[in-house]
């Protein structure tokens, strides 16, 4: 059998997985090493395939760059609109991402995933409009070359000695479900490029004695088949997880090494690593936690300094726990598609093996398909070091409380002897055995176990106060007794030994779980390293500071008190930390004269700062499993402060972006609505000035009024931009008195009667209205404003008639304005409030896109609400609240 029943806690995983990104649409990128190697050829081959199977498939953006196999291809599907941009003078057509939402095709196809969008689009990148597609449920084929991924950005540089400015984040790459490598031989990319099947004649000159020279193009086809091969070897990895397959599939090399406490795991992690090296194959250096009786703190502790060495030398490190050391190396084996294991065999005489498990043995036996590395010594003659800080595993007193034990058992068998039989004795010696156990000493529990025998032989067994025996029965009885006192004690310590790891790895998975929910839950690097600062402090109970970088050097964050200031050896202990990402200091092998530990808050790209740790008992915290909980406290103080900064940057992103957006928004409806009555102005003042005294009175009139309708309009325009710097101070103040709210909107209407070009306004006002408390001025430039509004939204073709109505209820009043335009756009509802956000769903004129941010802030000055929605027939409505009486007037 190749494939068993599936692990269930796996399953259950991939089904969260499954649900959490079941609405979101399928991402396939075609890869190429350089661009030429025909990814959108293939993209548009592919997706002609998809099309007579009936899938609905559009083009969302592809530049054929001249190519006539490409363009012949976009003639079979059909083309979404492009966006047109205006920037710097220059007309620009970018992805219109609302068409293609609007539209919701089953695949859309964007060519160049890693395109830089121009100034006034949604997205900055392509790869976002992208993203945003995927997150809506459409499913998406794009185009990316290797050269634009972020983490390979740093070798393709260094390869082609050229800056790479357009890059794509990996994140984006691991949400691909398919990866397709378009490759092609170097000589025939660059036979295609000469032929004019890349670039146009006077580039392609350029690009072949530059970017495609052939030693470019092999390293970059290189890297291209690596990282490929890496993400088909995830999916491999992922379908053996989700199949619970056993067997190994060699579908690349990968190295398990077998680390232990003695001395000899050093050399075989550098042999290990040599060989790595040599196969380019990844390597996993695997340490054993056992709770065996053998197993002692020093033992553990010199394994895990191990581990660390094989992290410096860039392996992948376990720590595995579990009884059988053989079974758990071999399953981990299997569960990581392990090809080759190397370990460790000390010589030794054949009949030890009666008596103890050989471990190299059994993962021989049981290791299958994996290929078994052993490196042998004859004896291990390095004596291994005590580890710095630690004492002897067991104290003198630990022997005394042995003997202690054992007396007292002794005493109480003394007055218990009269009345109990001699075999009922032995039980009490039991308990005091077990309860010398409990300690988890190997050496007073055996001591104990002895004593017991003796005692109880020298005191209750006749002959008595003499070390020989007259009955045979009582032989059986001491060795039955010396047996039972030593498996008792035996299991009790190996019981207490699984229970301390049980409770070492408990606390340290609780430690950095707490901290990693009170730093999720927290923004601000002030209040993360509080936290953080705090934590550590408490965990590792020491003096902790926190030294972040401020003008090239490093100062203490938080500093409360003169006593935190660092002489300059301490800070140039920090300043090496800082600028290496090394821990240095108390107990470590650089600057160990220091009074304290410094540890980096290494980050994804640099370090964020350092930690300066004064321990009240050093010789906790430089054990190495303390070690590593610190290690990984600072790591996710780190990634939470590399996540806080990522988070402010893309925030001062955003609103770069909605500056820029609003800022060339305002500069073209400004230019436009500024240019189009002062136009108005000059040609009806021309008219005037030309024919002079041959206009009759009538003409005059005319002309007259279309110079002032269109002095009012630039007049309107420029009251906007003044009244809403006006309204957003906190100097605003109404002039309030009780008005007519029928006159007020009559008296709107009737100044309105221009521009509503035929259309009618149908009111619906009861008749015994209140007078209400309002500033007349601003709620006239409210209904102004909104009837504008639904002039601008409703096409004339289409909608001749607007509706305002008022209605009384609860001690307000409500007032509508209903169009029968096209309606709002239901991303749009939130929106159209802002400054400067005009409606996409815009007919006719255009605007600043002040009016409704406008009426928002005079009605709320009034005590009111305002809000926007459609109508059930058709069309949009606007509606706002106004209070019938106000206490202060």
């Amino acid at each position: 059998m190749t494939e068993q029943r599936p692990n269930p806690e796996i399953l259950l995983q991939r089904a969260v997985q499954e649900e959490r990104y079941g609405k979101r649409g399928r991402l396939k990128i075609y890869l190429g090493a350089a661009p030429g190697v025909g990814k959108t050829y293939a993209m548009l081959k592919e997706a002609q395939q998809e099309r007579a199977n009936g899938l609905d498939v559009v083009i969302g953006i592809i530049e054929s760059h001249g190519r006539l196999e490409i363009e012949s291809l976009l003639n079979n599907f059909d083309l979404l609109p492009k966006q047109k941009i205006t920037y710097r003078n220059i007309n620009l057509s970018e992805f219109d991402i609302d068409a293609a939402l609007k539209r919701h095709p089953g695949l859309i196809l964007m060519d160049e995933m890693a395109h830089t969008n121009a100034p006034g689009t949604r997205h900055t990148k392509r790869w976002r409009d992208i993203k945003e597609l995927l997150d809506r449920g459409i499913n998406v084929n794009t185009t990316l070359n290797i050269q634009h991924i972020e983490s390979l950005k740093d070798d393709v540089s260094q390869i082609i000695q050229a800056p790479i400015y357009e890059t794509v984040p990996d994140s984006m790459l691991d949400m691909a479900d398919t990866i397709e490598l378009i490759d092609i031989p170097p000589e025939d990319l660059i036979k295609r490029l000469h032929e004019g099947k890349v670039y146009f004649p006077a580039q392609s000159e350029i690009a072949a004695e530059h970017f495609f020279r052939k030693g470019n193009l092999i390293a970059l086809r290189e890297l291209a088949l690596r990282f490929t091969a890496k993400f088909v070897g995830t999916q491999v990895f992922l379908y053996r997880q989700d199949k619970n397959i056993k067997h190994i599939w060699p579908t690349n090399e990968k190295i398990l090494v077998c680390v232990g406490p003695k001395p000899d795991s050093l050399k075989l992690i550098r042999t290990a690593r040599r060989i790595a090296t040599s196969l380019q194959a990844d390597w996993i250096a695997v340490y054993v936690d056992t709770p065996q009786i053998q197993s002692s703190e020093i033992d553990r502790n010199n394994a895990i300094n191990h581990l660390h060495l094989a992290d410096q030398l860039g392996a992948e490190i376990r720590v595995l726990t579990g009884f059988d050391i053989a079974k758990e190396l071999i399953n981990f084996a299997t569960e990581q598609n392990i090809t080759q294991i190397m370990i460790w065999k000390h010589s030794k005489n054949r009949w030890r093996d009666l008596f103890s498990k050989n471990i190299v043995d059994e993962i021989v036996k049981t290791s299958g398909e994996i290929d078994v590395y052993i490196i042998s010594s004859e004896k291990n003659e390095v004596i291994s070091k005590k580890p710095p800080g630690l004492k002897n595993t067991t104290s003198w007193k630990a022997y005394g409380i042995s003997l202690a034990i054992v007396s007292v058992a002794t005493f109480i068998n003394y007055t218990l002897y009269p009345f109990l039989n001699s075999s009922s004795l032995i039980m009490v010696y039991l308990l005091g055995v077990t309860v010398i156990s409990l300690l988890g000493k190997t050496g007073p529990a055996i001591l104990g176990s002895i004593l017991s025998v003796i005692l109880y032989d020298l005191f209750f067994v006749p002959p008595f106060y003499k070390f020989s025996i007259s009955n045979i029965e009582y032989v059986v009885t001491l060795a039955v007794m010396l047996l039972v006192t030593r498996v008792i004690s035996h299991l009790t310590i190996l019981t207490r030994r699984q229970m301390e790891l049980a409770q070492s790895s408990e606390h340290q998975t609780s430690a950095l779980y707490n901290l990693s929910r009170q730093l999720a839950n927290t923004r601000g690097v002030d209040k993360l390293l509080d936290i953080g600062v705090k934590y550590v402090s408490k965990i590792f109970e020491s003096q902790v500071t926190a030294l972040l970088p401020e003008n090239n050097h490093l100062v203490i964050h938080g500093k409360n008190n003169p006593e935190e200031l660092l002489n300059d050896k301490e800070s140039s202990v920090a300043q090496w930390v800082y600028d290496l990402g090394q821990m240095a200091g108390l107990g470590t092998d650089t600057l160990p004269l220091s009074n304290a530990l410094y540890v980096p808050l290494q980050g994804l790209q640099r370090v964020l700062g350092v930690l300066r740790i004064r321990p009240t008992h050093i010789e906790r915290l430089l054990a190495p499993d303390q070690m590593r909980l610190l290690e990984a406290c600072s790591n996710h103080i780190a990634l939470a402060l590399e996540v806080d900064r990522i988070h402010e940057q893309t925030k001062k992103i955003e609103l770069q972006e909605e500056i820029d957006r609003v800022r060339n928004s305002l500069l073209q409806t400004v230019s436009h609505d500024l240019r189009t009555p002062l136009v108005a102005v000059m040609e009806s003042a021309r008219e005037l000035i030309e024919v002079k005294g041959q206009l009759d009175q009538s003409k005059a009139i005319n002309y007259g009024k279309a110079i002032y309708f269109e002095a009012d309009q630039l007049n309107r325009l420029i009251s906007n931009l003044l009244q809403i710097a006006y309204l957003e101070t906190d100097s605003v103040k109404l002039d309030k008195k009780s008005s007519s709210l029928k006159e007020l909107i009559n008296h709107v209407i009737e100044m309105s009667t221009k521009k509503l070009e035929g259309r009618i306004i149908h009111t619906n006002i009861p008749e015994n209205l209140p007078m209400i408390p309002i500033d007349v001025t601003l709620i006239e430039d409210v209904f102004t404003n909104l009837i504008d509004n639904a002039i601008k939204f409703a096409p004339l073709e289409s909608s001749k008639e607007i509706y305002v109505v008022v209605e009384v209820e609860n001690n307000k009043v409500t007032i509508r304005v209903e169009d029968q335009g096209p309606g709002i756009v239901n991303d749009e509802v939130n929106k159209l409030f802002e400054k400067f956000y005009r409606g996409r769903m815009l007919t006719t004129e255009k605007g600043l896109g002040l009016g409704l941010a406008i009426c928002q802030k005079i009605i709320k000055a009034h005590g009111g609400d305002i809000w926007a929605d459609n109508r059930n027939e058709g069309g949009a409505v606007f509606q706002f609240t106004l209070p019938l009486s106000d206490p202060s007037m």
